[in-house]
């Protein structure tokens, strides 16, 4: 199964954000185990080097994007993908540009806490909890 990790699933993981860790820890664990292919977008990780460096320093935020890398694939904001976004009817671009970033790259599914952002999706999202009981018990779609 391959599923796209929504900024704010990755942000709750690193800065331990409770309660919602919990469910990210899980997440974050299946894709260790290989259950699950994690994929985050481009724009993600930038925006996640961005709050770590300003947190943490630079150095370290390095160090913390390098484990990201070593775990999920990348799913590109490339031409195409910002092209489909400006025109996909999303009432908010970051997420359109995540929305299409999965489908670009074949995502089964986006996982994410603001599942509202992504009522005009076309792939199944799911919030954390959901999502790592379905990949748990499923162990894909």
């Amino acid at each position: 199964m391959k599923v796209l990790f929504d900024t704010n699933v990755v942000l709750d993981l690193l800065m331990d954000r409770m309660p919602f860790a919990d469910a990210a820890v899980r997440l974050f664990s299946l894709v260790e185990d290989g259950s699950v292919v994690g994929y985050l977008c481009g724009t993600t990780v930038t925006t996640v080097f961005y709050l770590a460096a300003k947190a943490i320093g630079t150095a370290q935020a390095r160090a913390e994007i390098g484990k990201l890398l070593n775990l999920f694939e990348i799913a590109p904001a490339n031409r195409p993908v910002i092209e489909s976004a400006l025109a996909a009817a999303f009432g908010d671009f970051e997420d359109a540009v995540i929305h299409e970033a999965a489908c670009h790259v074949g995502a089964d599914a986006i996982v994410t806490r603001n599942l509202k952002d992504f009522v005009n999706a076309r792939i199944p999202v799911y919030a954390p909890e959901d999502m790592a009981r379905l990949a748990t018990s499923t162990h894909g779609i």
